[in-house]
């Protein structure tokens, strides 16, 4: 069963593909101004949205394939992003950089995303400011900072109807991203915090269930507390010295291998980075030469 398309007064919500799943996401529409945030939900309708009412500026929550894989339908339409994401989306390779896409595999992921999600350079035409209140004429958006998932993700909180959205910050089972070069374990956890905490009638994100009518409650809490597990599972893993490809190997995010190999792989390295570097900083795991043990 697809989801539907919701007018929240001038705020749309354009359900992607397959609900929203990867490589989708739900595209956010401004009726009036004819601005489209994250332009990878649905290519016929963001072209009926380009053809009428219009569309006069695209808006990037954050610079990741799956928001802007419908992006060269607007190739004529000013770009705005915030300042952290704006130079990766103007070089592929400083986006596989960011990604932390090293060696053989970089040609890989370049095809990947010229071919696959039709990347092309882009600079943006104005930056979006943490903090900055923007009046759009038939509604005014704050825009939120929510750093961690990228270094410059943003939500953006819709004042009149009350209307939060917090692109992937998601509320999914699968849990919060963080496996990017520069992304970070604890700004995740402070952003969704953050989200927590700002005062809405309706939540959207950006995939999967996407709309939020009541407060989601729980699911903050699960959402989160997959950080956790996950940290538990490795911290049970390195019962005994672990190199970093053993850790690679045990699929602790993705659960069980997958294909294609050097997809799913670049997530489990960058996720267990990350996470390694949070247990040796707490002091609760140590690196021995090429192995990684718990310290008990």
């Amino acid at each position: 069963m697809s989801l539907e398309e919701r007018h929240f007064g001038p705020v749309w919500f354009i359900p992607g593909e397959t609900k929203g799943k990867y490589p989708y996401c739900h595209s956010i529409y401004i009726e009036g101004p004819g601005v489209v945030i994250d332009p990878a939900s649905d290519h016929d309708r963001l072209l009926q949205l380009r053809n009428e009412p219009g569309v006069n500026e695209v808006w990037l929550s954050h610079a990741h394939e799956d928001h802007f894989k419908y992006l060269g339908l607007f190739d004529d339409v000013p770009l705005a992003l915030s300042e952290p994401d704006a130079p990766v989306m103007a070089d592929v390779e400083l986006l596989l950089d960011a990604y932390g896409v090293e060696g053989e595999t970089r040609g890989y992921w370049r095809e990947f995303l010229t071919e696959g999600f039709d990347f092309q350079p882009r600079t943006a035409s104005r930056i979006l400011k943490p903090g900055e209140v923007i009046d759009l004429g038939t509604v005014t958006v704050e825009i939120i900072a929510t750093p961690g998932h990228t270094p410059g993700h943003l939500a953006f909180f819709f004042r009149e109807p009350e209307i939060l959205f917090m692109a992937d910050y998601d509320l999914s089972k699968f849990g919060p991203w963080y496996g990017d070069l520069m992304s970070s374990i604890e700004d995740t956890i402070d952003s969704v915090t953050r989200l927590r905490r700002q005062p809405a009638r309706i939540w959207l994100t950006s995939h999967e269930t996407g709309v939020f009518e009541e407060n989601p409650g729980a699911l903050w809490n699960d959402y989160l507390d997959v950080v956790r597990i996950r940290e538990e599972k490795l911290l049970d893993f390195l019962e005994e010295p672990r190199t970093f490809e053993e850790i690679v190997q045990a699929c602790i995010v993705y659960w069980r291998p997958r294909e294609p190999k050097n997809f799913f792989e670049l997530g489990e390295r960058g996720h267990m980075g990350k996470h390694l570097e949070k247990l040796i900083k707490a002091g609760r795991a140590d690196q021995q030469g090429d192995k990684f043990v718990r310290v008990l």
